[in-house]
């Protein structure tokens, strides 16, 4: 068997992150829903093997997770910007729902004899959001349209700088 297509083989963060976009994509044109989604995330989390990577995606068709092979840069035409440009499904789905969790936990603990404590809920939340997607992750759409409207200032549109 050729070491490039083993599914012995190791993954990487990239390999995760790939397969996690691909997930995105069966999300976003509905062929699983967010239930499955999560369930099938969890198992790319967990993935230790190309092969235990792959077995998610046997029953969807492409896109699939690209192993090993750096994202190639291609200049597409000029699109606007939206809010989420370059924001994952996954985080896309955390920043949405975690204000609302929020909210509803303070309504919770008004209303029912629930105690404070039980507020530490969408702080934990968020703490997990911010170890698995680094700092500010909640504002990472703020930070690409801002970088978005820079290149366009300078004259840069979609270009790789030298």
């Amino acid at each position: 068997m050729n070491e490039a297509s083993s599914p012995h083989l190791r993954i990487s963060d990239q390999d995760r992150e790939s397969a996690l976009a691909a997930l995105g994509d069966h999300l976003t044109v509905g062929r699983i829903d967010i239930d499955e989604f999560g369930e099938r995330s969890a198992k790319v989390t967990a993935a230790k093997t190309r092969g235990e990577l792959s077995d998610v995606f046997l029953d969807l068709p492409e896109p699939h997770p690209v192993f090993d092979k750096p994202q190639a840069v291609v200049s597409a035409p000029e699109k606007p910007v939206t809010p989420w440009a370059g924001i994952s499904p996954m985080q896309r789905v955390m920043g949405a729902l975690l204000p609302i969790l929020f909210i509803a936990t303070i309504a919770l603990i008004v209303t029912t004899d629930l105690t404070w404590w039980f507020i530490l809920v969408p702080i934990g939340i968020s703490a997990v959001g911010e170890g698995i997607w680094g700092k500010g992750w909640d504002n990472a759409h703020k930070k690409v349209a801002k970088q978005h409207r820079r290149d366009l200032r300078h004259g840069r549109h979609g270009e790789l700088e030298s």
